[in-house]
Protein backbone atom coordinates (compact mmCIF):
# COMPACT_ATOMS: atom_id res chain seq x y z
CA UNK A 1 0.00 0.00 0.00
CA UNK A 2 1.69 3.47 -1.09
CA UNK A 3 1.46 6.25 1.51
CA UNK A 4 2.17 9.84 1.12
CA UNK A 5 2.73 12.02 4.17
CA UNK A 6 3.12 15.97 4.81
CA UNK A 7 3.77 17.71 8.06
CA UNK A 8 3.39 20.53 9.62
CA UNK A 9 5.78 22.34 12.20
CA UNK A 10 5.07 24.88 14.79
CA UNK A 11 1.65 25.96 13.90
CA UNK A 12 0.17 28.27 16.93
CA UNK A 13 -2.44 26.72 17.68
CA UNK A 14 -3.13 24.69 20.59
CA UNK A 15 -2.73 20.75 19.79
CA UNK A 16 -5.94 20.04 21.49
CA UNK A 17 -7.95 22.52 19.47
CA UNK A 18 -6.39 21.13 15.94
CA UNK A 19 -7.38 17.25 17.72
CA UNK A 20 -10.83 18.49 17.21
CA UNK A 21 -10.28 19.62 13.43
CA UNK A 22 -8.69 16.80 12.93
CA UNK A 23 -10.74 13.90 14.14
CA UNK A 24 -13.46 14.65 11.99
CA UNK A 25 -10.84 14.07 8.82
CA UNK A 26 -9.65 10.49 9.77
CA UNK A 27 -10.97 7.84 7.02
CA UNK A 28 -12.03 9.90 5.14
CA UNK A 29 -11.18 10.48 1.03
CA UNK A 30 -9.90 13.43 0.42
CA UNK A 31 -12.20 15.34 -1.68
CA UNK A 32 -14.75 14.77 1.59
CA UNK A 33 -12.34 16.16 3.29
CA UNK A 34 -11.50 18.71 1.72
CA UNK A 35 -15.26 19.66 1.99
CA UNK A 36 -15.53 19.54 5.68
CA UNK A 37 -12.23 21.88 5.74
CA UNK A 38 -13.94 24.47 3.85
CA UNK A 39 -16.95 24.69 6.23
CA UNK A 40 -15.75 24.30 9.33
CA UNK A 41 -15.07 27.68 11.07
CA UNK A 42 -12.66 26.90 13.52
CA UNK A 43 -9.08 28.39 13.25
CA UNK A 44 -7.39 25.19 12.96
CA UNK A 45 -9.46 24.41 9.95
CA UNK A 46 -7.47 26.89 7.20
CA UNK A 47 -3.85 25.06 7.79
CA UNK A 48 -4.74 21.75 7.70
CA UNK A 49 -6.85 22.50 4.35
CA UNK A 50 -3.37 24.06 3.25
CA UNK A 51 -1.42 21.00 4.66
CA UNK A 52 -4.11 18.37 2.55
CA UNK A 53 -3.42 20.41 -0.27
CA UNK A 54 0.04 20.19 -0.10
CA UNK A 55 0.05 16.11 0.79
CA UNK A 56 -2.84 15.50 -2.59
CA UNK A 57 -0.30 18.02 -4.66
CA UNK A 58 2.84 15.78 -3.37
CA UNK A 59 1.42 12.77 -3.98
CA UNK A 60 0.36 13.74 -7.35
CA UNK A 61 3.41 15.44 -8.41
CA UNK A 62 5.69 12.51 -6.57
CA UNK A 63 4.24 9.13 -6.92
CA UNK A 64 1.46 9.83 -9.73
CA UNK A 65 -1.08 8.89 -7.53
CA UNK A 66 -5.24 9.79 -8.33
CA UNK A 67 -6.02 12.14 -6.00
CA UNK A 68 -9.85 10.78 -6.56
CA UNK A 69 -8.61 7.23 -4.50
CA UNK A 70 -6.84 9.28 -2.08
CA UNK A 71 -8.13 8.40 1.76
CA UNK A 72 -6.65 9.90 4.72
CA UNK A 73 -5.41 7.41 6.21
CA UNK A 74 -3.88 9.09 9.85
CA UNK A 75 -3.93 12.65 11.62
CA UNK A 76 -1.23 12.69 14.19
CA UNK A 77 -1.44 15.97 15.97
CA UNK A 78 1.69 16.65 18.59
CA UNK A 79 2.54 19.33 20.79
CA UNK A 80 5.19 21.32 19.61
CA UNK A 81 7.16 23.75 22.03
CA UNK A 82 5.92 26.24 24.51
CA UNK A 83 6.07 29.85 24.62
CA UNK A 84 6.15 31.06 28.22
CA UNK A 85 4.65 34.53 29.39
CA UNK A 86 2.96 35.74 32.31
CA UNK A 87 0.14 38.03 32.62
CA UNK A 88 0.29 40.42 34.89
CA UNK A 89 -2.35 40.51 38.15
CA UNK A 90 -3.45 42.53 40.93
CA UNK A 91 -1.63 43.21 43.48
CA UNK A 92 1.60 43.51 41.65
CA UNK A 93 1.42 39.30 41.12
CA UNK A 94 1.76 37.62 37.32
CA UNK A 95 -0.32 34.89 36.44
CA UNK A 96 1.86 32.85 33.51
CA UNK A 97 0.35 31.91 30.03
CA UNK A 98 1.94 28.97 28.04
CA UNK A 99 1.09 29.67 24.03
CA UNK A 100 1.42 26.07 22.76
CA UNK A 101 2.53 24.90 19.55
CA UNK A 102 1.62 22.12 17.52
CA UNK A 103 3.40 19.59 14.77
CA UNK A 104 0.87 18.04 12.78
CA UNK A 105 1.71 14.66 10.45
CA UNK A 106 -1.03 13.91 7.80
CA UNK A 107 -0.61 10.54 6.01
CA UNK A 108 -2.84 9.52 2.45
CA UNK A 109 -3.03 6.05 1.18
CA UNK A 110 -4.26 5.22 -2.49
CA UNK A 111 -7.28 2.89 -1.92
CA UNK A 112 -7.76 1.16 -4.71
CA UNK A 113 -11.75 0.45 -4.32
CA UNK A 114 -12.26 3.62 -3.33
CA UNK A 115 -15.85 5.28 -4.42
CA UNK A 116 -15.97 7.45 -6.83
CA UNK A 117 -15.86 11.38 -5.54
CA UNK A 118 -19.60 12.69 -5.08
CA UNK A 119 -18.48 16.24 -5.59
CA UNK A 120 -15.41 18.02 -7.03
CA UNK A 121 -14.49 21.51 -5.24
CA UNK A 122 -13.01 23.96 -7.92
CA UNK A 123 -10.22 26.25 -6.71
CA UNK A 124 -10.03 29.31 -9.05
CA UNK A 125 -6.17 30.09 -9.82
CA UNK A 126 -4.91 33.68 -9.57
CA UNK A 127 -4.38 35.02 -12.80
CA UNK A 128 -1.70 38.44 -12.85
CA UNK A 129 -2.52 41.61 -15.18
CA UNK A 130 0.65 41.91 -17.42
CA UNK A 131 3.15 44.71 -16.21
CA UNK A 132 1.37 47.35 -19.61
CA UNK A 133 -1.83 46.42 -18.52
CA UNK A 134 -1.84 47.52 -14.97
CA UNK A 135 -2.76 50.37 -13.67
CA UNK A 136 -0.21 52.66 -12.29
CA UNK A 137 -1.92 54.66 -9.54
CA UNK A 138 0.04 57.53 -7.87
CA UNK A 139 -1.07 59.82 -5.13
CA UNK A 140 -1.79 62.57 -7.68
CA UNK A 141 -3.69 60.59 -9.90
CA UNK A 142 -6.04 59.56 -6.96
CA UNK A 143 -6.16 63.04 -6.07
CA UNK A 144 -7.74 64.30 -9.41
CA UNK A 145 -9.91 61.18 -9.73
CA UNK A 146 -11.70 61.90 -6.85
CA UNK A 147 -11.64 65.98 -7.49
CA UNK A 148 -13.13 65.26 -10.87
CA UNK A 149 -16.20 63.01 -8.91
CA UNK A 150 -19.14 64.99 -8.57
CA UNK A 151 -19.97 65.81 -5.33
CA UNK A 152 -23.16 65.67 -3.39
CA UNK A 153 -24.95 68.34 -2.14
CA UNK A 154 -25.34 68.05 1.87
CA UNK A 155 -28.18 69.22 3.33
CA UNK A 156 -28.56 71.42 6.14
CA UNK A 157 -30.59 71.52 8.65
CA UNK A 158 -32.86 74.88 8.58
CA UNK A 159 -32.42 78.06 10.60
CA UNK A 160 -35.00 77.16 13.14
CA UNK A 161 -33.55 73.61 13.75
CA UNK A 162 -29.88 75.21 14.07
CA UNK A 163 -31.27 77.34 16.64
CA UNK A 164 -33.41 75.75 18.70
CA UNK A 165 -31.97 72.46 19.49
CA UNK A 166 -34.23 70.10 22.36
CA UNK A 167 -32.37 69.59 24.80
CA UNK A 168 -31.90 65.93 26.84
CA UNK A 169 -33.18 65.10 29.96
CA UNK A 170 -35.22 68.99 30.27
CA UNK A 171 -38.27 67.04 31.68
CA UNK A 172 -41.46 67.88 29.36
Amino acid sequence: MITQSATLNYLRIAPRKVRSVAALLRGLPVGEAEAQLLMQRRRAAKPLLKLLRSAVANAKQNLKLNPDKLVIESVRVDQGPMLKRHLPRARGMATPIQKKMSHIVLVLREDPNAKPPRFSIVVEKKTKLPKEGRAKSSRREKKEASESRPQAEVKRPGFLKRIFTRKTGAGA
